[in-house]
C-alpha cells in the first residue's frame, strides 16, 4: 500500500526588487507568473512554484499543502485567496502550512 505523501507547494526566497526578479526568472527559465503584487510574486515551474518575497514582508520558507492545518495553529487568510499557518522546525527554519482549497 502506498502512503499519500505531503506535497511541497513552493519555496520562498527573499529578493530586493520583485519586478526585477520576476523579469529575470521569466527571461532565464521556462516558468509562468501565477501571482504578482508589490511585496511578492509566485512563479510556477513544472514541478514546484517559487515565491519571490521582500525581506521586510515575508520570511524565507517552504510551503507544505494539507487539507487540514488546524493542528498547526490558527490559519491566516492571504490576499491571494490562500490560508496558512507559519511554524518553525527544530532548527528555526520557517515552514508554511498551506491549506488546500476545497
Amino acid at each position: 500500500m502506498t502512503k499519500n505523501l505531503d506535497q511541497i507547494h513552493h519555496i520562498a526566497i527573499q529578493v530586493q526588487d520583485i519586478d526585477q526578479s520576476v523579469d529575470w526568472y521569466i527571461s532565464n527559465f521556462d516558468c509562468e507568473l501565477s501571482y504578482h503584487d508589490q511585496t511578492w510574486a509566485l512563479l510556477k515551474f513544472q514541478n514546484i512554484s517559487l515565491a519571490l518575497v521582500l525581506p521586510n514582508q515575508h520570511p524565507p520558507h517552504f510551503a507544505v499543502t494539507r487539507h487540514d492545518i488546524s493542528s498547526f495553529g490558527i490559519s491566516i487568510p492571504h490576499r491571494d485567496g490562500t490560508s496558512s499557518v507559519y511554524i518553525k522546525d527544530p532548527n528555526g527554519n520557517n515552514v508554511e502550512m498551506l491549506k488546500l482549497k476545497e
